[in-house]
């Protein structure tokens, strides 16, 4: 046990510091401390020692210099129970510091502000991250208070009359030292000029029912609250966060379109429709798969109203997802207890992605290429109507949010069927013509999108014997003309983008 009879406080954030202070001087601490909070202890008529009077010298290069010098930190670092240095603290005059309270500038605000990089460089703590380490470091002997989201703790321990255990100490160096690398990723990740190096850290962790499957632990590192707001329902799980992530990915391709309603099931589209209401893009997007439709997570591109509700609460689903809801279109939606109603924010979403493989990660640019009619090679006789481009742009935003290998088919701008996760594309074809034909879709007119080349003309053979007319894919095969002949032979149109979009 370790009892606290000196401190040093150097917050710039000076929230609930108030609570802290009138405790030590109940408890009779001592208290140094610099700058404004030194002014902040002194207007709550608590005695304060200004470090100027400890360490002889002033605060210099605009306060970039206030509390690093040898009487400060070897008041921190000196082990109490080793003779050498008790000897030397004694011959320099040296007092003990047994708790270190910090809060740290604000960086990574300062650079959401918008504020300059002059600025922004002058967030960099450095007295304040030294103050912590040090601290951390000595923990053996020095309470170390890394940030103002420990104050809680810190003010059981003064009620504890001061004393606190090795155990107690450990736990708090801990928490230092996960403010300290945090705050030197965001510095590290504001300069960095390349991305030769990795660092990422995040201090908000949300413990999950469970894993992908009940006997795996499960954990999500993030904010899920800048993304929504979460209007009823149960918590979501590892598996619903995986899915959200692929449905707001998907409808951030008809962001600025038409009303648009996706139905997702492990993480791929079973039914999507752009409509001139959201009601009947539900409709038509829940006709695409009315199966795995069950269980889905549903999410729309625009707000949700009472018909469309009404629509909705007929189905079991986990997740219903969209920019706003209509008051009673809420009350019909909440009449189910479990299910996750979500109100989706403007946010920005990360440009890069990461995971995990083999014994290290795996990081890259999300693929933020959506292809449009301006990508669209022609290569074939036939050209395009205005229809089918506008279908294929459709079939090919979808295609790139499938896992490959891919194939999609659509028709007036709703998802017909798709052919996901096939080891050949073939398959993946067969798979997407068998299911339209069992929901009895009509291909004859529907166009196709393929994630990636056909290296023979057997795919665009099958397509037209299916009654599809119109095909995208990147192209590329050293076979091309194999598929481009076929397609000229029996009348059908082909594009190709370029542009290859494997999801695995």
């Amino acid at each position: 046990m370790r009892k606290i009879n000196s401190a040093l406080i150097s917050v710039f954030d000076k929230g609930n510091l108030d609570l802290i202070i009138n405790k030590l001087d109940d408890l009779g601490i001592k208290i140094y401390s610099t700058g404004g909070t030194q002014e902040y202890i002194e207007k709550l008529g608590v005695d304060v020692i200004p470090v100027e009077d400890l360490t002889d010298f002033p605060s210099i290069l605009g306060g970039r210099v206030k509390t690093l010098h040898p009487k400060v930190f070897g008041g921190i670092l000196n082990r109490r129970d080793l003779e050498s240095d008790q000897e030397q603290v004694e011959k320099y005059k040296i007092p003990p510091i047994d708790l270190v309270i910090v809060d740290l500038y604000p960086f990574e605000k300062t650079i959401a502000s918008g504020a300059s990089h002059e600025d922004i460089i002058e967030k960099i703590d450095i007295g304040g991250i030294s103050l912590i380490r040090a601290a951390a470091k000595n923990y053996q002997d020095v309470v170390i208070v890394p940030s103002k989201n420990q104050y809680q703790t810190l003010l059981e321990l003064l009620n504890n009359n001061g004393e606190s255990s090795l155990i107690e100490r450990k736990k708090l160096a801990a928490e230092a030292f996960a403010v300290s690398s945090h705050y030197d990723s965001a510095i590290f990740n504001y300069l960095k000029e390349d991305d030769q190096k990795l660092r990422i850290s995040e201090d908000e962790c949300k413990v999950l029912r469970y894993g992908e499957n009940p006997h795996q632990k499960g954990f999500f590192y993030g904010n899920i609250d800048a993304l929504f707001t979460q209007l009823h329902g149960k918590e979501l799980s590892y598996n619903n966060l995986l899915d959200v992530d692929a449905a707001v990915a998907l409808m951030a391709e008809f962001k600025d379109e038409d009303p648009t309603f996706a139905i997702l099931k492990h993480n791929n589209a079973c039914g999507i429709a752009t409509r001139s209401s959201i009601r009947q893009a539900y409709v038509d997007a829940l006709a695409g798969d009315p199966v795995s439709a069950f269980g889905g997570i549903l999410i729309s591109n625009s707000r949700i109203d009472v018909d469309t509700a009404h629509e909705i609460d007929a189905l079991f689903c986990e997740v219903v997802i969209a920019p706003a809801f209509d008051t009673k279109a809420l009350e019909i939606l909440k009449s189910k207890k479990n299910r996750i109603i979500l109100a989706q924010k403007q946010t920005k979403m990360p440009d890069m992605q990461i995971r995990t493989a083999l014994n290290g990660y795996l990081f890259q640019e999300k693929d933020q290429k959506s292809d449009s009619s301006a990508d669209f090679k022609q290569v074939t006789k036939k050209a395009l109507n205005e229809q089918q481009i506008e279908d294929l742009v459709f079939a090919a935003k979808l295609v790139k949010h499938t896992k490959s290998n891919t194939i999609v088919l659509a028709k007036n701008k709703q998802l017909l069927a798709s052919g996901t996760g096939q080891t050949s594309r073939i398959d993946a074809l067969k798979q997407a013509i068998d299911k339209a034909n069992h929901f009895q879709f009509d291909l004859k007119g529907a166009v196709l999108a393929s994630d990636a080349f056909f290296p023979f003309a057997d795919s665009v053979e099958i397509a037209n014997k299916a009654g599809i007319v119109a095909v995208v894919q990147p192209g590329g095969s050293i076979k091309d003309q194999l598929s481009i002949d076929y397609c000229n032979e029996n009348d059908m149109a082909m594009v190709f983008t370029g542009i290859r979009h494997f999801k695995h």
